[in-house]
């Protein structure tokens, strides 16, 4: 969908601004740099990597996995985009949590801290726990003040339109970006419901390069048929999903330059005893796809040199040319038995 016929609802809205992350070597600002100049100097072409996190219920702890191995290899992401449970492992993490603290949120996570049954035609779940919950982790702070670049989609249920959050109530976001049908109820926002983002981007690559990401790191974690029945209504829930994410899924996770799969499709939706099982398969599976990371960035940063290089010779030998139209006419006549050296040839 273009981001131009993105909605603008009470407070949330979509394909907002954000500023861009600092230019430097690979810290906090999530930049890996390059050398790229003549002359030995170094000019700095930061690469901007994305993170793309995607749906999966109690498969999102596989999210804290691949963001403690790409800190780890010095690939901190600058912007950030979420799907469902991805949203809410990215609103933590771009609210400036680094990956172990996000570990540590994992493990001491009570699941009645974010679930409010209610019997509803709506869902089971009303979500206003959740949201209160990520907007205490994030201290309350809207999605555009962030530490950095984040965005939650979200499906907007009365025609089905995919919807990008980049201002407003980041736990609000959140909820509605999670409200699985018939589980959660529909998150009303302004004249509008909305519900899971999975239905319509089960892994938001393109929301992360529209915050400016060069590179864009997906991580997959959604479920996929495999020819078996769900044992019970959330596991069919999720499946039914899933099947109608799917083909969409596949192809927005092709924009991606590096997708990541953790082994998590064997954990339930509501499987929370596996999250310590699910970070380690994160952790596998980001150090699976770590030489494919690393090509990338050389690949761009390689581009972004021999550029520099250009440039640099297109701007000397502009110079050397204006050099010889300015020169004397006696410049010119030693010029032409070659005793001129006022115009060093680049």
């Amino acid at each position: 969908m273009a981001c131009a016929s993105a909605l603008t609802v009470l407070g949330l809205t979509a394909c907002g601004s954000n500023p861009p992350a600092k230019s430097g070597s690979t810290d906090t600002a999530g930049t890996v740099a390059s050398a790229g100049a003549t002359g030995g100097s170094t000019t700095e072409a930061p690469v901007r990597i994305g993170l793309a996190l995607g749906g999966g219920a109690a498969k999102g702890f596989a999210h804290i996995g691949v963001i403690k191995m790409l800190e780890a290899n010095g690939f901190t992401p600058a912007v950030v985009s979420g799907t469902s449970a991805g949203s809410v492992v990215g609103a933590m993490y771009a609210s400036g949590m680094n990956a172990f603290e996000l570990q540590e949120k994992a493990v001491a996570l009570d699941e009645a801290k974010i679930r409010d049954l209610q019997l509803s035609s709506g869902g089971l779940v009303l979500g206003q726990k959740l949201e209160d919950y990520v907007n205490e982790q994030v201290r309350n702070k809207p999605l555009n003040k962030l530490g950095k670049p984040f965005v939650s989609v979200a499906t907007r249920l009365e025609d089905g339109e995919r919807t990008v959050f980049s201002v407003g109530n980041t736990g609000q976001a959140v909820r509605a970006s999670s409200s699985v049908p018939g589980v959660f109820q529909p998150v009303a926002i302004g004249k509008f419901h909305f519900v899971d983002g999975g239905i319509t981007s089960p892994v938001p690559v393109d929301a992360a390069r529209q915050l400016g990401a060069d590179i864009v790191i997906a991580v997959d974690i959604s479920n996929k048929a495999r020819g078996t029945t769900p044992g019970n209504m959330l596991g069919a829930l999720n499946q039914s999903i899933a099947i109608m994410g799917q083909k969409l899924g596949q192809a927005e996770l092709a924009r991606a330059d590096v997708t990541i799969r953790p082994k998590v499709l064997d954990i339930g939706p509501a499987d929370f005893s596996q999250r310590a099982n699910a970070i380690v398969e994160g952790e596998k599976a980001a150090v699976a796809a770590m030489p494919e990371i690393r090509r990338r960035v050389a690949e761009l940063q390689a581009k972004r040199a021999e550029a520099v290089q250009f440039a640099q010779r297109q701007a000397d030998e502009a110079r050397y040319q204006k050099c010889l139209s300015e020169r004397s006419s006696m410049q010119k006549l030693s010029g032409m038995v070659g005793l001129d050296g006022a115009c060093a040839k680049p």
